[in-house]
Order: C-alpha cells, then structure tokens, then sequence
C-alpha cells in the first residue's frame, strides 16, 4: 500500500507552505520591522548614550559609568552671611580676657548679662588675681543689671571698675557694685529711671508694677550704700534726670578717683 503524497497533507501551522512569501511580508534581502517581544521575554539592555541622564526605573549596568548632568556654575559668588570671628574683635576680646580684662558696653539685655557674669566667674575661679571692667557707654534693662549686681557681689577677688562715655539707668547699678569704681576724663553720668514696657490686664500689671518698685528699691539702694546718701535723694534725682561730670560724680561719692595713665 502506498503512502499518500507529501502535497497531500496541509502544511502546519504557522509555517507558510515553501513557495512565494505570503502577501505582506517585506522582500527577501531588506529587513522588516523589529519583532515584538512576547510577554516575559527579556530584552536585550542598550548602553546609554554619553552624558544621558540614567532613564528611571531601569537598573545601573556595573561597568558603565554614569554621569550625572552638572548644573552650570553661577556668574555671582554668593555673599557670606556669618562674619569671621577669628578676627577683629573676636581676637580682641580673647587678648583682653587673657589679661583679666572684661569689656561690658552697649545695651546690657538678659543675654547679655549672662555673658557678662559667665566671663566675670571664669576669671574668678582661676586664679586670685582683681578683674578689670571695662563699663564703656553702658545702658541696662533692670533686671541684667541685678542680675550682673548678684554675681559681683559673691566674687572672691576685687573688682575694678573704668568708667568710659555716658553711663546711665540701671547701669549705674553695675558700676556702683564694684569694688572700686574710677572714671575716665570724658565719662558722663545721667541718674534716670529705667523705661519699662509692658501690658496685660489690671491685675497682672499691678502686680509688675509692685516688682518693679522692688527691684527699683534694691537699685537705690545699692546706690546710696556706696554714695552715702539718702534713698529718697537718689531716687529725686533719678526722677529728674540728672547729669553728673566725672568732678560731680566724684563729689556724689559715685567714683573715687579719675582714671590715671598706669
């Protein structure tokens, strides 16, 4: 019995019987368009172009570099903000409170109180030698100046205070705490009251206004304990404002001498 002919069975599928190219298909010798992968099929990585940013989502090939794109610099150096503090006055100060020397000028607020009394301990505690202040154009906040009054009173060592520029308010306080007080030819001294501000209800400011009558009456009397003179006096002439000279204040028994070349 003979087989059938090999024409007689179809071909299978998917594979085009041999003959001429089923319609469609490109022409023998050009390519056709790239085949598209079935799903799962992993497909062949591509090296990125130089100076391409690395496209997201898809892995680092080790061996490849990958260079990030760098932003321009810019045209204008941008300012600096902070100063330096390695030099002037930073440098200054050091050289000063490595010869015991404590400058105190300006507004003396709580923080800066707290630094005035921190640098006054230290050279306390390091050895028993006397602390020069500095007082140059000083104004005070009541409270600083209490604050730096307390610390001057517990130091072991003395306290030698110079006077310098205008001095007033509560100021006074600090410089009448030292244990000895001297004035330079153009200091200027104003006997003032402190200008409080502040607000609330009835209450709360009845309440301060009573402190502050008390932390008031601790100046003046601070300051008549070293004048000599009577609490109300100080506090009249407070109230008015009055200046002393350096001669003046040497009389009101504020300062004992003017300050001498050393």
């Amino acid at each position: 019995m003979t087989g059938p002919a090999a024409d007689q069975f179809p071909p299978p599928p998917g594979n085009p019987p041999p003959g001429n190219p089923p319609p469609g298909s490109p022409p023998p010798g050009r390519p056709g368009p790239p085949e598209t992968p079935w799903p799962g099929t992993p497909r062949e990585p591509q090296t990125p172009l130089p100076g391409a940013p690395h496209p997201p989502g898809v892995p680092h090939r080790p061996g490849v570099p990958h260079r990030p794109t760098v932003p321009p610099a810019p045209d204008v150096v941008p300012t600096q903000m902070w100063p330096d503090r390695s030099g002037w006055p930073g440098q200054v100060y050091e050289r000063l409170f490595d010869r015991r020397i404590v400058l105190a000028h300006g507004d003396l607020d709580d923080e800066a109180a707290t630094s005035l009394c921190a640098q006054l301990l230290t050279l306390d505690a390091e050895r028993n030698e006397p602390i020069r202040l500095e007082v140059q154009a000083l104004t005070a906040e009541l409270s600083a100046a209490l604050t730096v009054m307390g610390v001057l009173d517990v130091l072991r060592v003395p306290v030698r205070a110079y006077a310098a520029g205008q001095i007033g308010g509560p100021a006074l306080g600090v410089l009448a705490a030292a244990t000895e007080r001297r004035a330079y030819p153009n200091a200027v001294f104003k006997l003032s009251e402190p200008r409080l501000d502040f607000e609330g209800s009835a209450t709360s400011l009845s309440s301060h206004e009573q402190q502050v009558r008390t932390m008031l009456d601790t100046l003046y009397l601070r300051l008549a304990t070293v004048t000599g003179r009577e609490v109300d006096e100080i506090r009249a002439d407070a109230r008015r404002g009055r200046y002393l000279s350096v001669e003046d204040a040497i009389g009101y028994g504020l300062i004992q001498e003017l300050a001498r070349p050393r």
